[in-house]
């Protein structure tokens, strides 16, 4: 589904992605982890086609993001850590938006516009404007926004920040969800309770460098995963 291959990102002195190496199968929800400024955010930009890299392959379902960009995008969706929306727009205005752009028909659109936004309670704020959401509620409309053409790769930084329990929930389920279907997750996270609990497998970044990666069992041993991400954080 996913296959990252010597995956370099240099700005100016500073190597922020060191020839990163990871394959992400279908049905795999697939954790990243690493302190602040490891390199996570990057190469997540990078798999998504919205940073350049320096050297490397990154392939969606065996296309190149390199030769081309929108083949690979079709197939995929990103929820970055701070969603940028149109906050000109209402809910539904940027919905039907998304909606057009990936092509998707309006019975799908609005069955599955019903379907999540009925999940994380947001239906009756559709109408509002989108400058008069709170940051939840902009999570939550970038997560709707984000399942609507149905993508075979999801890719999320830090999707949990700002959502209640109840939508937490609900969030695991629809990312359970695509990988029973055959699709993939890869998203990183600092909750790292829910990873080791969500996870099939997750990787392990720091300065730039994969430390360790493969099943959450593999990667935590005996320990807690965030017993083991502390170790690891704590060697040179």
């Amino acid at each position: 589904m996913l296959r990252i291959e010597h995956l370099t990102k240099i700005f100016g002195e500073k190597v922020a992605v060191d020839n990163l190496n990871l394959h992400i199968k279908p049905g795999e929800i697939y954790g990243f982890i690493g302190h602040n400024g490891a390199g996570k955010t990057t190469t997540l930009r990078s798999v998504v086609g919205i940073q350049q890299f320096d050297s490397g392959e990154i392939y969606i379902d065996g296309i190149s993001i390199k030769a081309d960009p929108i083949a690979c995008k079709q197939m995929l969706a990103y929820i970055p850590d701070n969603p940028d929306l149109y906050e000109f727009m209402t809910g539904i205005k940027y919905l039907n938006f998304i909606a057009d752009i990936f092509e998707v028909s309006a019975a799908q659109r609005q069955a599955r516009i019903r379907d999540y936004a009925d999940r994380f309670e947001l239906t009756a704020d559709l109408a509002s404007p989108i400058a008069s959401y709170s940051h939840g509620m902009r999570q939550k409309l970038a997560i709707v926004s984000a399942w609507l053409h149905n993508p075979r790769l999801i890719v999320m930084d830090e999707p949990f920040v700002g959502l209640d329990p109840k939508a937490s929930r609900h969030l695991k389920d629809m990312m359970r969800e695509v990988c029973d279907s055959g699709g993939a997750i890869f998203f990183s996270t600092h909750v790292l309770e829910v990873a080791e609990r969500l996870c099939d497998k997750v990787a392990v970044i720091k300065q730039g460098r994969l430390v360790r990666f493969g099943t959450v069992e593999e990667v935590k041993g005996d320990d807690s995963l965030e017993d083991a991400f502390l170790e690891l954080e704590g060697q040179q």
